[in-house]
């Protein structure tokens, strides 16, 4: 019986004024009824390249099939080349015998649609059913992928649903109409531990009951350990190295793969620096200096508990509450609130790196904003090195924003599409007058690419041009451009690859030595939390829920709720 899915020799190219960029080269493996493959790499290897060639769902030109065959047998005895069948004849295939859930499930449904009509657009055009039949499956669709009240989700749209709730929707749209081939773009990208864990399971058991084969692309190896078959493991647009996980994670022969199951926090002491692709690789292309690599290693990290002993407070939150209106009178006044945060108070010491950790709609991020003023609190006093930011009038707030700096979640909406990255990074420096001549302002801006993996040929391109790890690092370097004493990360490495996820808690961490600055890193990953945070707040329905030292609160947890974070981490992987 032949494979459900044969890729024989492919080889891709993009075609760009500056030249040809080669995206895969030579690129072999099959898909079996029944069986999840995962494709593994860092950002740029070619992993989606590879998932987006098989529907063709690249523009063409910029790309260019250089050579391969990609075939699809759905019923085991005949096959057909994918790649020599227009867009007319891959209509009836897409979405119908091959689907595919996109990373981004935000930019990939339409706003303008309800979720129940992006299921039912699905359903009629490929099973030629009424719509009073199509309605009912995607009712019960929305069941199957555990979405709360599906009828009533049926009428939402996708802003109103949460992030693993609009992950849900893309399912139902691609398992709908029951495919043979399943191609899971980094499904669970960003997710809580806990929405991660429930929709893996979710994956997995949907998968099973229709046999389907499945091509799942991630980052995360906790993630292939919970649902592949076989991993394929790429490099610079090559698989480096296949097998079954088991061998894949006990006996790696590649030393990029030895690298990547090296590189996730998970594995290592807390404040240690962290093995990077560069180690295993005997590169210099990565993010690491002799001043990070000593500074990481010196033992004479000051405890948490000298920390707040021996500096002074930073930030002081007084009771700080931040109530959003659901429902308004007939004259407009509120009438209900939705509590985002709810009378929470915490100190932050300089020099510290306190976690905030919790599921998506605990609070953390309107906190995270709240405390720069990005959203006005409902009550409570934020004091800033003795400064009460509450009183303070925005345009006052100006001269503080220099030394206080976010790195937001989302980084391709945090950068102005316009604009190119170099122009992006030196513009706070430009605003706020650190550099005077432009010369200036390009070295500090490519020494900045640098420490962040990229390179100096990287400062005219616009972010459009970039991956979702690499624009999370132009973010970083944005933030950094002004060496502020006081950074707000928000979800900042939540995108990353583990190996470039290693490079920037390496990098903040060295940073932070070398700057003395203070961090409150958000994040619902506690592996990576307790692994860069002196102390841990756990934050649930809007209110504190635990906190006290890092490794008190991840390997010994009071609440339930904390045990529940930590009980949804995905498998601890050694080496």
């Amino acid at each position: 019986m032949q494979p459900l899915l044969s890729i024989q020799s492919l080889s891709l190219d993009f075609i760009a004024d500056s030249g040809t960029v080669t995206a895969l080269k030579n690129i072999s493996f099959t898909v079996n009824r029944g069986e999840v493959v995962a494709l593994v790499g860092e950002s740029g290897s070619g992993k989606s390249v590879t998932s987006l060639s098989i529907l063709q769902l690249l523009p063409s030109p910029p790309a260019k099939y250089v050579s391969g065959e990609i075939f699809f047998s759905e019923n085991g005895k005949e096959s057909i080349d994918l790649l020599k069948r227009n867009r007319y004849q891959l209509q009836d295939i897409r979405g119908n015998k091959i689907s595919m859930i996109f990373q981004e499930p935000m930019t990939s449904l339409n706003p303008v649609l309800t979720c129940g009509e992006q299921v039912m657009e699905s359903l009629l055009l490929h099973k030629k059913i009424s719509k009073t039949e199509a309605k009912k499956r995607t009712i019960e669709w929305f069941g199957k992928v555990k979405l709360p009240n599906p009828e009533v989700m049926f009428n939402r749209y996708p802003h109103q649903l949460s992030g693993g709730q609009k992950q849900r929707v893309m399912i139902a749209i691609a398992m709908c109409c029951e495919p043979a081939l399943l191609i899971c773009d980094e499904p669970t990208t960003a997710l809580d531990v806990t929405v991660q864990k429930t929709i893996l399971g979710l994956i997995k058991e949907l998968q099973e009951q229709s046999n389907m084969g499945v091509v799942f692309i991630t980052h995360d190896l906790g993630v292939v350990a919970e649902i592949a078959d076989r991993a394929l493991v790429m490099y610079k647009g090559e698989i480096v190295e296949q097998n079954s996980v088991k061998k894949i994670f006990t006996n790696a022969v590649h030393p990029y793969t030895q690298a990547l199951l090296a590189c996730r926090p998970v594995n290592h002491e807390r404040g240690k620096r962290l093995p990077v692709v560069s180690d295993f690789l005997g590169t210099k292309s990565e993010v690491r200096s002799q001043k990070s690599e000593s500074s990481l290693n010196d033992e004479t990290t000051i405890p948490t508990s000298d920390i707040r002993h021996l500096t002074p407070v930073l930030l002081s939150v007084k009771n700080i509450s931040v109530h959003f209106p659901t429902k308004r009178t007939l004259f407009g006044k509120p009438s209900s609130f939705t509590k985002a945060v709810d009378d929470v108070s915490f100190e932050v010491y300089k020099g510290e790196t306190l976690g905030l950790v919790g599921e998506s709609g605990c609070g953390k991020t309107t906190l995270g904003r709240t405390l720069l003023r990005l959203i006005e609190p409902t009550a409570g006093k934020i004091i800033y090195n003795g400064i009460d930011l509450t009183a303070k009038k925005k345009d006052e707030l100006r001269s503080l924003r220099k030394d206080v700096q976010i790195i937001f979640q989302d980084p391709y909406s945090s950068l102005n599409p316009r604009m190119t990255i170099g122009a992006a990074i030196a513009e706070p420096i430009k605003v706020h007058q650190l550099l005077a001549t432009d010369k200036e302002r390009k070295d500090k801006v490519t020494e900045l690419l640098e420490k962040v993996n990229l390179k100096e040929e990287h400062f005219n391109r616009y972010p459009h041009e970039f991956s979702g790890g690499q624009r999370q690092r132009i973010v970083i370097a944005r933030a950094l451009a002004l060496n502020p004493s006081f950074i707000v990360c928000d979800e900042s490495v939540s995108a990353l690859d583990v190996s470039v996820q290693a490079q920037v808690l390496n990098l903040l961490n060295d940073l932070k030595k070398e700057f003395g600055f203070t961090i409150i890193f958000i994040s619902h990953d506690l592996s990576v939390v307790r692994y860069i945070s002196d102390r841990i707040m756990v934050m649930n329905k809007g209110k504190i829920e635990e906190s006290g030292n890092a490794d008190d609160i991840y390997f010994n947890p009071q609440s339930a709720y904390t045990k529940k974070l930590i009980a949804s981490i995905p498998k601890r992987i050694t080496v």
